[in-house]
């Protein structure tokens, strides 16, 4: 009698956490393999937040930031713009039935390589006509970089997109024809037009086009403001709204838009800021071609 009645309060307590474990927040119960930790101008702040019994809300300027969850503790996963200056920072926290607070943590400073180009003068000095067709371009890929869906990142923990050795790093402060432009946002990597793109991370395709200096692109967004971003491609083999799983091919290397040759851009940006794709990079890169 004893026995039995020991085996039934086991088998109450075992469905209260079986069907507790199934409320839980999906942010809370995932498993985290955060990117690496490097809090400087295009780098990515990795900023525990203690336990609490509710996902918390964290903004790092008017910028909501992506929060996930292990167990009892929460992990913020910043994104610094490459423009940033460094510094202390603070990241807003709100929790549930508290008042919002202030994080603080420092982006520290660190000095990008150089690199000179030339290309042809229609690409640095726009026409008219050009000019126009960037500004419209620039204006709506920022409406796709401020996507921010509720999906969850399966893994932050990336795939190299394609087969080949990175022919120019992130954060590059480039000259085109010896005019000053932008640092490059994102990771160059050498390899034969044809060559095939595979998605870097399970996620929904929210964009692609032919733009005038990312050339044929696509986007990816893999959840709470992370996406990827694919350019200079010579074929775009998905459309906007298919999921795609890790290592699945996208599309294939070109040379469209403003280039001195055939690559793959990849970009990744977090809460609106393109960040060092090298801190996503699994350690043994995998791509699977179809």
């Amino acid at each position: 009698m004893i026995r039995s009645s020991a085996r039934g309060v086991l088998r109450t307590l075992l469905i209260v956490v079986a069907v507790g474990a199934t409320c839980l927040d999906p942010l809370f119960a995932q498993a985290i393999d955060p990117p690496r930790h490097r809090a400087v101008p295009g780098g990515v702040a990795v900023l525990d937040l203690g336990a609490s019994s509710q996902r918390p809300q964290a903004s790092l300027g008017e910028h909501p930031v992506l929060v996930v969850g292990d167990g009892g503790r929460w992990t913020a996963i910043v994104g610094i713009a490459l423009a940033a200056e460094p510094g202390a920072r603070e990241l807003s926290v709100k929790r549930a039935g508290e008042p919002e607070r202030e994080l603080s943590f420092v982006v520290e400073p660190v000095k990008y390589a150089e690199q000179r180009l030339k290309v042809p003068r229609g690409k640095v000095d726009l026409s008219k006509e050009d000019l126009a067709r960037f500004e419209r371009e620039r204006k709506h890929l920022a409406g796709v970089m401020a996507t921010n869906s509720d999906a969850v990142p399966v893994s932050f923990r990336f795939v190299q997109p394609t087969e080949g050795p990175r022919s120019s790093s992130f954060g590059l402060r480039r000259f085109f024809n010896d005019q000053p432009r932008n640092p490059h946002s994102g990771m160059d990597i050498a390899a034969p037009t044809g060559t095939p793109v595979v998605a870097a991370g399970d996620g929904r395709v929210i964009d692609t086009g032919d733009y005038f200096f990312n050339g044929k692109t696509i986007w990816i967004d893999h959840g709470s403001g992370l996406m990827t971003m694919y350019c200079h491609l010579s074929e775009i083999d998905v459309n906007v709204g298919d999921t795609v799983a890790a290592g699945e091919r996208i599309g294939a290397v070109g040379a469209t838009g403003r280039v001195t040759g055939a690559h793959l851009h990849w970009s990744v940006s977090l809460n609106r800021a393109m960040v060092d794709p090298e801190l996503f990079l699994a350690p043994e890169p995998a791509v699977r071609a179809e």
